[in-house]
């Protein structure tokens, strides 16, 4: 009776008008207000939460386990709760259905579609807050009835297991976009953040791009190389997504975009979503970071066989060298600089809230993009402007792709397979 009750005032929050959150960053309150009014006529539609993957290591991949309809931030570490997205005007939500890059391809497979599964289960637990969606079309027509679109996508292309019939199969089920890599590389295709095989796509991973065209699945480049990223936007006949990405020439980490290939997108008609990870948003952060991960590799070396010894040496060093904090200003600075070399048709937002340990100050959570968004019109954005950067830029790409997928109906399936010696030693 409680949970039926406290569904039906989150429901009304839509028509209500979602609560305000305190001024940040130097977005006030009534500009938070006037993107409110915007979102209620344009879906906001982020690219990346690993909302269920939150569930499945903190709460036994049960949305039952944890109330969803109420405000979280104090009693639990999750980013997402029902409240705080009508707080942040959230109106479409791609989930990521993110396993481990560690997985055998087989246990991956089977993880996706646990994940997928668990996505399914989140819309029927709160039928009145959620409803999955497939197409742009769904995207509109739900956030009309005041509800927030729910959208499948997949992080790491390992979890097809080199099967284009899995592939197939994880699209019927309901994903509209799979990340080409995630960490690793894979046996078709290079990761920005290990040692490349390929120089980009393997011929089987160009075979993956062009069967994704095939059946409407979204090829998203957020996770791969460089290299990668210029063969898949070669390859593919539909434009391609970032699904979660920053700006390298703004922070200098491998899995940001470069100008090279922010240059390329408006040819592509794809786009960059951008993402609020600190160590992707800032440098001082990013250093930091791999200042750290230096100090641990020493550690454990010195300490081979002793982690308790590891760990104090650790969290010294920690102490004596506390970690930088990431802003919204950074968020809005890798913003900005995708809209400048990319253009305005070719940024959205992708914050992979519940995905990281820590999140920018005055982004803590996904009540945040009210935030962001009046930061951006404080600096001169328009209103045109906010609406294309919150969903209209997604939802053009996506009926891009949905387009390219109606042209080809008629060819069969590809039949392709990955050669049997696999990837190079």
């Amino acid at each position: 009776m409680i949970r039926t009750a406290l569904l039906a005032a989150v429901s009304l929050a839509v028509l209500a008008g979602p609560a305000l959150a305190q001024s940040q960053g130097g977005a006030d309150a009534a500009g938070q207000e006037r993107v409110l009014q915007i979102l209620r006529r344009t879906p906001l539609i982020d690219g990346h939460n690993d909302l269920p993957w939150a569930l499945r290591q903190g709460f036994g991949n049960d949305p039952y386990r944890v109330d969803l309809a109420t405000d979280l931030d104090a009693a639990t570490d999750l980013h997402t709760d029902i409240p705080r997205l009508r707080a942040g005007g959230v109106g479409g939500q791609f989930w990521s259905v993110y396993v481990p890059a560690s997985l055998e391809p087989v246990e991956a497979a089977k993880a996706t579609f646990e994940q997928i599964d668990t996505v399914k289960r989140i819309a029927a637990a709160y039928p009145s807050v959620f409803e999955i969606a497939t197409t742009a079309d769904d995207i509109s027509r739900i956030h009309k009835a005041g509800k927030i679109a729910s959208l499948i996508g997949m992080e790491g292309g390992y979890s097809i297991d080199d099967s284009l019939g899995l592939l197939r199969e994880f699209y019927d089920s309901g994903a509209r976009y799979m990340t080409l890599t995630h960490s690793k590389t894979t046996t078709w295709a290079d990761s920005a953040t290990d040692a490349p095989k390929w120089g980009g796509l393997s011929p089987f991973g160009e075979q993956v791009v062009k069967e994704m065209n095939r059946i409407g699945m979204m090829v998203d480049i957020s996770h791969v190389s460089e290299d990668t990223m210029l063969d898949a936007i070669r390859v593919s006949t539909a434009p391609v997504i970032f699904s979660h990405s920053s700006a390298r020439a703004v922070t200098g980490h491998p899995r940001n975009v470069p100008d090279a290939v922010l240059r390329l997108m408006p040819a592509n008609g794809g786009i960059v979503m951008v993402t609020f990870v600190p160590g992707f948003i800032s440098e001082p952060v990013r250093q930091w970071s791999a200042l750290r991960s230096a100090e641990l590799s020493r550690l454990t070396a010195l300490n081979q066989g002793d982690p308790d010894a590891v760990k104090t040496g650790i969290d010294a060093w920690t102490a004596a060298n506390p970690a930088p904090r990431a802003t919204l200003d950074d968020v809005v600075a890798h913003i900005q600089h995708v809209r400048d070399v990319a253009g305005i048709d070719h940024v959205g937002l992708g914050g992979d809230f519940d995905g990281v340990d820590s999140l920018p100050e005055g982004v803590e959570g996904v009540d945040a993009y009210p935030r962001i968004l009046a930061e951006l019109m404080r600096r001169g954005w328009s209103e045109a402007d906010i609406r294309k950067i919150s969903g209209e830029n997604l939802l053009r790409t996506m009926r891009a792709v949905e387009r390219a997928a109606t042209a080809q109906r008629g060819q069969r399936p590809n039949l392709a397979q990955l050669p049997n010696d696999g990837a190079p030693e």
